[in-house]
């Protein structure tokens, strides 16, 4: 039986939130690149950097 309420899972999902940013510089042009490329493939840029961080960490994690 769960005990929690539906505000508590609310706080919960908070939690999962994106929080924190991560300022880079690069190019304009290689910028504008990006962005158009992933509106072509109908995702986002943030949402295929947060991809690669990922998988970056999860490349380099399991061989530690």
């Amino acid at each position: 039986m769960e005990t929690g309420t539906v505000a508590d899972k609310k706080k919960s999902k908070k939690k999962d939130l994106k929080d924190s940013q991560l300022i880079i510089r690069i190019a304009g042009a290689d910028r504008d690149r990006f962005v158009a490329l992933c509106e072509e493939l109908d995702t986002s840029a943030a949402r295929e950097i947060r991809r690669f961080i990922r998988d970056f960490l999860a490349s380099h994690e399991d061989g530690s």
